[in-house]
């Protein structure tokens, strides 16, 4: 089983102090930073871009950031995420035709690929050769392009079923995710755990990160002691 990892969704902090919002989560032990990507096409709202990510990269250079791209033709977008720092680019199932050949453009830059299903989406839409050639599979558990919406428990199925068919693979998800959701999720088998307003708007972040880890590291202990 892949290791637990937190990774704080970025679309929680404040926009005007990001640079500090992320250095915080960071000394608060998170080891990834989630990056939502939106265009105003594949969702209803725009975020942030390549520009952005790369002045992130450039006050925090040990940055490790978890693009989720959000977006159109994400084909488009491999090589400004690359060179702005992505370290990991995650596109959805839903805006491309030819999943197999853009995992393969993102690792040609030396990025990680993930490959997103969003709710209404069977998890089987990531078939045996695109989720073998990724290095990451992520399940939406909100609709993607706002933050702040309820967690869909409906959707955590769809995590053991990646897991069933991709046990070394890092599974994770996105969406509503907190101290009161994720127990369901890490049983599922997700191991990176994606959390915005939980960790972000906490008195002490870095106790809701620790506590999150611990809930993955359990569950992932009863699951190896079956």
């Amino acid at each position: 089983m892949p290791r637990a990892i937190i990774s704080p969704s970025v679309l929680a902090s404040d926009f005007g102090q990001l640079t500090a919002e992320c250095k915080r989560m960071i000394r608060g032990g998170a080891e990834w930073l989630h990056m939502d990507v939106m265009d105003g096409h594949f969702v209803p709202n725009i975020t942030m871009g390549a520009p952005i990510l790369s002045c992130v990269k450039k006050d925090v250079p040990d940055i490790f950031m978890d693009c989720h791209m959000m977006v159109a033709q994400p084909e488009k977008w491999v090589n400004d995420i690359a060179d702005a720092g992505g370290a990991l680019y995650c596109f959805h199932i839903e805006a491309t035709s030819d999943p197999t050949s853009l995992i393969n453009a993102i690792h040609e830059r030396k990025m990680k690929a993930g490959v997103a299903v969003s709710p209404d989406t069977p998890s089987t839409a990531i078939t045996d050769e695109v989720g073998a050639a990724a290095d990451m599979l992520l399940v939406m558990t909100v609709y993607p392009g706002r933050g702040g919406q309820k967690f869909l428990e409906r959707c955590v199925p769809k995590v053991a079923e990646l897991r069933a068919r991709f046990p070394d693979k890092d599974i994770e998800v996105d969406g509503g995710v907190g101290p009161k959701t994720i127990g369901v999720c890490a049983d599922a088998g997700a191991n990176v755990i994606v959390a915005g307003t939980a960790i972000f708007n906490a008195s002490n972040p870095e106790e809701v990160i620790s506590l999150l880890r611990r809930i993955v590291e359990t569950a992932q202990a009863k699951a190896a002691a079956k």
